[in-house]
């Protein structure tokens, strides 16, 4: 293992995840306790995603979780990995941002994304007759950009919001956002952690395309990836089996919460999955601290990504504290 520490920023992304026999109350506890313990750590951002009709995922208010998440913590930066934009009108969402800004100065992110973070049913009832919404994101930023502008002098005012700084970041899994972060001058995070196939094109077409703005002078990169983390690589590999069944549900179409490890996976999944699974799963990295450390160069070193967001959905609290700890000893 290199006994050099890695010399990037280190991020959470949380998703308030909920486990078998838990309630989304405990979710929230569970994400709570994961913030403060990652502060003590020094990571530098705790983010969360909005997502909805997901048995397994209890953040869809989840401005109104950040609050909460904020208020428990002191040092952290905390925020939207993201929020759905097209989900909500834009003025809303610089109100609730700039009360979270205002509440926790310095300390808030603002992570926005065009996917609706659910089906297609659900995205329905989210938009309502807005259905079109995703075709207007670049629109619906540069609103939000107004609203939150110290410049605004229109009838309509974003109280609190107006004249804060809270950094605006694009997120994508697709080429298409890295083209509109670049041409924006907005920072870039990509969702690797479950949509690997494009990262390294949008990497490319973001840093080629981006324009110098008032709110980044160079290209800043983020990429989120799959970090379990335990003393041996056999510990790490069963805690994984709870990700593994989890995400099982997804590609099936019959979702789970978040189920106790197994020590095989053998007569779980078939040959199929376990493909479609490895393939949807590339940017994971399971292990002791010296397999992790070894995977995290690599990426690294393959990708040059300014920052590092890392999630982990381990049924065992206390484990999952811990992997977010021997991972944080890899760092600089």
């Amino acid at each position: 293992m290199n006994t050099t520490g890695i010399n990037r920023p280190l991020s959470v992304l949380d998703l308030a995840t909920v486990l078998e026999g838990q309630t989304p109350a405990d979710a929230f506890h569970n994400s709570l306790r994961l913030a403060q313990h990652v502060e003590k750590l020094g990571y530098k951002r705790f983010w969360m995603a909005e997502h909805h009709s997901m048995i397994s995922v209890a953040s869809s208010a989840t401005a109104v979780l950040l609050g909460y998440i904020a208020g428990g913590t002191k040092t952290i930066r905390v925020g939207s990995g993201g929020v759905m934009l097209p989900n909500h009108a834009p003025l809303v969402v610089a109100e609730q941002f700039g009360t979270l800004e205002s509440l926790y100065p310095g300390r808030i992110d603002l992570g926005l994304g065009r996917a609706p973070g659910t089906d297609q049913i659900t995205a329905r009832a989210l938009r309502r007759d807005h259905v079109a919404a995703a075709h207007e994101f670049p629109e619906q930023i540069q609103e939000l950009q107004h609203y939150l502008s110290a410049d605004n002098t229109g009838p309509v005012r974003a109280v609190p919001g107006e004249g804060l700084d809270i950094p605006i970041w694009i997120l994508g899994s697709s080429t298409d956002s890295a083209y509109l972060a670049a041409v924006m001058g907005l920072p870039y995070a990509f969702a690797s952690h479950f949509a690997p196939a494009q990262l390294h094109a949008a990497l490319k077409i973001y840093r080629q395309q981006f324009k110098p703005s008032e709110y980044l002078d160079k290209p800043y990169t983020m990429a989120c990836v799959n970090v379990i983390a335990a003393d041996t690589d056999a510990e790490a590999n069963r805690l994984a089996t709870s990700f593994y069944q989890m995400f099982l549900g997804v590609i099936r179409g019959k979702l789970r919460k978040l189920p106790p490890p197994v020590d095989s996976m053998d007569g779980i999944w078939n040959e199929y999955e376990y493909a479609h699974l490895q393939q949807m799963l590339t940017c994971t990295f399971i292990g002791s601290k010296a397999t992790v450390d070894t995977q995290i160069r690599q990426f690294i070193d393959v990708t040059a990504v300014d920052e590092i967001i890392v999630t982990a959905n381990v049924y065992d609290q206390d484990a999952r504290l811990k992997s977010y700890e021997l991972l944080r000893s890899l760092f600089a």
